[in-house]
């Protein structure tokens, strides 16, 4: 049975990956495609707890190293359990996020180590990356602004403007360390834009 592709979307706040998320899933399954949608943090029984134990606002405070750590813990129950079973039985999967997004929050954002991170990585993971990944980029007061009418922040929606660029910031280097498999799609216009341009690249894959 041929393996299924494993494909990421990533982003900073108010990016838009949801309504994305959509197109991509609905694209897919018009090609006959078998696929599994998923998100991370969560994704998994154990996952979900885990998430709600980072977005939850029940917690005063968190240490960073606590949340890279509880990012990759719910990371390997994730892959173990539902990705990689997935894709093994011929299914792609779709994410909400994965590991470019502890580069991005916990690295850039926290101002961890990226060596340190990239350790958990190689632990975790063992070499296993997506195939494709799409990162979402907006301007980070377009972002805020695009995420005030949601209502009631998470935990980490409740970091500063500077927080926040320096996610951006990482996300982007992270583009250019990797250009062959993340892809930057330009967020800021309309979101048939970028729809297309998520389809252009999705159907050569």
């Amino acid at each position: 049975m041929r393996r299924g592709k494993f494909i990421t979307i990533d982003g900073v706040e108010g990016a838009g990956k949801s309504t994305q998320i959509d197109f991509i899933y609905n694209l897919l399954k018009s090609k006959g495609i078998k696929l599994i949608l998923t998100r991370e943090p969560g994704g998994t029984d154990l996952g979900e707890k885990i998430r709600e134990l980072l977005l939850g606002n029940d917690i005063d405070s968190m240490h960073s190293d606590t949340e890279l750590l509880l990012m990759f813990a719910d990371r390997n129950e994730h892959i173990q359990t539902k990705v990689i079973p997935a894709l093994e039985s011929g299914h792609w999967v779709l994410s909400d996020r994965f590991t470019d997004a502890s580069y991005a929050y916990q690295g850039g954002g926290r101002g961890l180590d990226v060596k340190r991170i990239a350790e958990l990585e190689k632990w975790v993971l063992q070499g296993f990356v997506p195939d494709l990944t799409f990162l979402l980029d907006v301007d980070i007061e377009l972002g805020m602004r695009r995420i005030k009418s949601r209502g009631m922040k998470d935990r980490i929606e409740q970091e500063t403007m500077d927080f926040f660029a320096r996610v951006r910031d990482s996300y982007i280097q992270r583009s250019q360390m990797f250009p062959d498999r993340i892809k930057l799609i330009d967020a800021t216009k309309s979101i048939e834009n970028t729809s297309q341009q998520i389809k252009n690249i999705l159907l050569d894959l």
